[in-house]
C-alpha cells in the first residue's frame, strides 16, 4: 500500500496547490484578515490548544498509573509534544511517533505489555470520543447543512448501539454467559500466535487495571479526558474565528470540525497538510462562511494548532533524547504490596497456537 499512499498524498497536495492558485484573490483577502487578528483572543486560542495536549498527556498518565507505572504529568506531556511533532512532520510520521513513545516509556521502566497497550487504548478512546463529538454535531445541526440527510441514520445507529450495550451488560451478569464468552475468546487466540499474544497482553493489562481501578465507572474519567482533548481543540478553532471578528457558524461547527479531524486522522500527508486545510475550508463555506473568511480561519487555526507546536515538540524531543544517557527516570514504586512471583508454566503442546 505504500506506493498508493504516496500517489494519494501527491494528488491531494497538488489539488490543494491548484485550489490556492485558483482562489488566490480570496487567499490575499484572507491574509489581510489575519493581519488584523485580535492578539488577546489569539492567546486564548493558544491556551485552548495547550489544554488539549495536556488532556492527551493526562489520559496516557492515567492509563500508565492504572497499570502500575507511576510517571509524572510533566514527562508524559513532553513525550506527547514530541510525538505530535514527529507525527506531523514526517511521511508516515504516526508510526514513527508511536514507536518513539513506546521506546521512551520502556526506558522509563514501563513494561512492554503496558506501554503498548496504553498507546492502543488511548488511541481507541480518542477515536471513540471523536465519533461521539461528530454524532453530537449531526444531531445539533438538525435538518440544515450538507449532512442533514444523515440525521435519521445517526439516530438509528445510536438506538442500535444503546440496545446492544444494554443487552450485553444484562447477559454479562450471568456467570454461565461469561464462561462461554471466555472460552470463545481463548479459542480465537489459539488460531494464531499473534492473536494469542494480543489476548495475553490485553488479559494481563485487564487484571492489572481491575486490581487498581475495579468496575466500569472509573473509565469515565479517561473517556472524559479524551473528549476534552477534542473539545479544547474545537474551542481553539472557535477562538481563532472569534479573534478574526468572524461570526461562528454554530449549527455546523461541530460537523465541520469532526469531519475534518477524521480526514486528517487518515494521515494521507504529513500532519494532514492539504487535507485538513481543504476539508475545513470547504465545510465552513458550506455552512455559510465566505470563502475568504473560511480560508483565514483555517490558516490561523493551523498556525496555532500545528505549525506553532512543531518547534516546541522537536525541542522537547531533543531534550529527552539528550537525557537518554543521563539519569534514568524511574517510575514511583507502586503502593501495592509485592506479590510473590509465580513460576512460569508451560502450556500443554495441544494448546499452543499455530503460526
Amino acid at each position: 500500500m505504500r506506493p498508493v499512499w504516496w500517489v494519494v498524498a501527491v494528488v491531494l497536495v497538488a489539488a490543494a496547490v491548484v485550489v490556492a492558485i485558483t482562489r488566490r484573490h480570496e487567499l490575499v483577502t484572507a491574509l489581510g484578515l489575519i493581519s488584523h487578528v485580535h492578539p488577546t483572543r489569539l492567546i486564548l486560542a493558544a491556551a485552548f490548544e495547550a489544554a488539549s495536549l495536556v488532556c492527551v498527556a493526562a489520559l496516557q498518565r492515567w492509563l500508565l498509573r492504572a497499570g502500575g507505572a507511576r510517571l509524572g504529568l510533566g514527562p508524559v506531556s513532553a513525550v506527547v509534544l514530541a510525538a505530535n511533532a514527529i507525527a506531523g512532520a514526517l511521511p508516515g510520521g504516526a508510526a514513527f511517533a508511536v514507536a518513539w513513545v513506546f521506546r521512551r516509556f520502556r526506558r522509563w521502566g514501563v513494561g512492554q505489555v503496558l506501554a503498548g497497550t496504553v498507546l492502543a487504548v488511548s488511541g481507541l478512546l480518542s477515536a471513540l470520543s471523536l465519533l461521539v463529538l461528530l454524532l453530537a454535531g449531526v444531531l445539533a445541526g438538525g435538518t440544515s447543512g450538507p449532512v442533514a440527510g444523515a440525521l435519521p441514520l445517526v439516530i438509528g445507529v445510536l438506538v442500535f448501539v444503546a440496545v446492544v450495550a444494554g443487552v450485553t451488560a444484562g447477559l454479562a451478569r450471568f456467570p454461565r454467559v461469561r464462561r462461554r464468552a471466555w472460552r470463545v475468546w481463548r479459542r480465537i487466540g489459539l488460531r494464531s500466535r499473534r492473536l494469542f499474544e494480543i489476548e495475553e497482553s490485553l488479559t494481563q493489562l485487564g487484571r492489572q487495571i481491575r486490581s487498581t481501578r475495579p468496575g466500569v465507572r472509573p473509565w469515565g474519567w479517561p473517556f472524559l479526558l479524551a473528549l476534552l482533548n477534542w473539545g479544547f481543540d474545537l474551542a481553539c478553532l472557535i477562538a481563532c474565528t472569534w479573534s478574526l471578528g468572524i461570526a461562528v457558524p454554530w449549527p455546523g461547527i461541530l460537523v465541520a470540525y469532526g469531519l475534518t479531524q477524521f480526514a486528517g486522522s487518515l494521515r494521507l500527508t504529513p500532519g494532514g497538510l492539504g487535507v485538513v486545510e481543504t476539508s475545513l475550508t470547504a465545510l465552513l463555506v458550506l455552512y455559510g462562511m465566505r470563502a475568504d473568511e473560511a480560508i483565514a480561519v483555517t490558516l490561523l487555526y493551523r498556525v496555532v494548532s500545528f505549525w506553532a507546536l512543531q518547534p516546541v515538540g522537536w525541542a522537547m524531543g531533543l531534550v529527552l533524547t539528550l537525557k537518554r544517557n543521563g539519569r534514568r527516570h524511574e517510575p514511583e514504586p507502586s503502593k501495592q504490596p509485592d506479590q510473590p512471583q509465580q513460576p512460569d508454566r508451560e502450556r500443554p503442546s495441544h494448546e499452543r497456537p499455530s503460526e
